[in-house]
């Protein structure tokens, strides 16, 4: 998606900035880690199918992601409403990525889900996935500041949102977000639990995957363990 092509989000923990060319040779290396493809379901992709895939993330007009980077400075923060690409989102300062796939009911069985929480209107299924790469500073609340940012932003933009990705068609409602975690790592399912997703069944699917869901709720998650507030900058000149 276009609409946070140039917007970082703020908080005292992360700064979120959109996934731009320079950050690609830095994820292509996170991806070689085999214990990151595993916990991602992802395959290893080469350099050209990576910077390929960042177009995609930005052109698409269903996805919409953000790299999670440490936080800037309390100077840096006062002395702009501006943030620098390459000064605040260096290899160093880069953490993981947050992304969002949107997507329409694909069973009987979503309809009928989606149906009954937005009756009569057109919804949709936003799918979130969480990355913290960096093995020094997982389990350390940068994920959990990163995930509450950015649903903040899904849920104060959702019109904008919801218009890019319909284009000429009638701009859906966001019916519930979902994510699909390994059963194997636990400490991503304590986090989205915490944060009130619910598991839809109690058992993995074939795949090993645990199904949480969560009903927007933009007053639910500012009242939530470790929501910060986020101030949107301008990124780039």
């Amino acid at each position: 998606m276009k609409i946070n092509e140039h917007t970082a989000l703020s908080t005292p923990t992360v700064l979120l900035v959109p996934y731009s060319e320079s950050h690609v040779t830095t994820y292509h290396e996170w991806m070689k880690d085999e214990a990151l493809q595993e916990a991602t379901a992802s395959e290893p992709l080469s350099l050209e199918e990576e910077y390929a895939m960042q177009r995609s993330w930005r052109n698409d007009r269903d996805k919409l992601t953000f790299i999670i980077c440490l936080p800037l400075s309390n100077s840096q923060t006062d002395a702009s409403d501006t943030v620098q690409p390459g000064e605040v989102d260096t290899a160093q300062q880069m953490i993981g990525d947050i992304n969002l796939f949107l997507f329409e009911p694909n069973s009987e069985e979503m309809e009928q889900d989606v149906e009954a929480i937005t009756p009569g209107v057109k919804g949709v299924v936003g799918e979130l996935e969480l990355m913290i790469a960096r093995k020094d500073l997982q389990q350390k609340g940068y994920g959990r500041a990163a995930v509450l940012a950015f649903i903040d932003y899904i849920l104060t933009h959702w019109n904008l949102i919801a218009a890019e990705y319909a284009q000429d068609s009638v701009p859906p409602q966001l019916s519930f977000l979902r994510v699909k975690v390994h059963k194997s790592n636990a400490g991503s399912i304590r986090l989205f639990e915490s944060l009130g997703f619910m598991r839809t069944v109690e058992e993995p699917n074939y795949f090993g995957e645990v199904e949480l869901r969560w009903l927007p709720d933009l007053g639910g998650v500012r009242k939530s363990k470790g929501w910060e507030g986020s101030v949107e900058m301008k990124y780039g000149s």
